[in-house]
């Protein structure tokens, strides 16, 4: 049987681990077999510039984690080795750097993850990822606005030049 210290350890990583999935919009569980340190350093820098972590933890410590958020559906996913990655403040920047380097990677692969609380499946997130950026849905809703405007502006100048005619 395990020792008291050794008890209240886990208790502690679980409470800590619980605590930053609660405040994460992300939460996205990937299998790392067969990675490299420097991919993975690589890979971590990413996800910091995205206001991410990627942690390896226990998958024991991870499952009753999210139990303690009352997340369920992907103790399935909890085999092998896993690796948590949790967004802070979007969840789309660091889906789609895991998603970048899932591409570059066949041995690397997203096992499914957690959206604002709702669990997601690999479809959704895959989808999810495949997404323009916001700043590129942005630029395009404003350049569809503005060649709309510039069309009016042009039709009524000829309404204008025909009335004076």
């Amino acid at each position: 049987m395990a020792s008291e210290t050794i008890l209240k350890q886990k208790q502690a990583q679980v409470e800590e681990l619980a605590a930053k999935m609660k405040d994460s919009k992300l939460i996205l569980l990937t299998e790392y077999r067969g990675i490299n340190v420097a991919d993975v350093t690589a890979l971590r820098a990413k996800l910091r510039k995205a206001n991410s972590e990627y942690c390896v933890i226990k998958n024991n410590i991870t499952r009753r984690a999210l139990a303690s958020n009352g997340i369920e559906g992907l103790e399935g996913e909890l085999e092998g080795p896993v690796a948590v990655v949790l967004g802070h403040e979007d969840y789309l920047e660091p889906l789609k750097a895991i998603y970048e380097y899932t591409k570059d990677h066949d041995f690397y692969k997203i096992k499914g993850g957690v959206i604002d609380g709702k669990v997601t499946s690999v479809e959704e997130l895959t989808t999810l990822a495949k997404l323009p950026s916001r700043e590129v849905l942005i630029a395009k809703l404003a350049g569809s606005l503005l060649g709309n405007i510039t069309k009016l502006a042009v039709a009524l100048d000829q309404v204008q030049k025909q009335k004076a005619e």
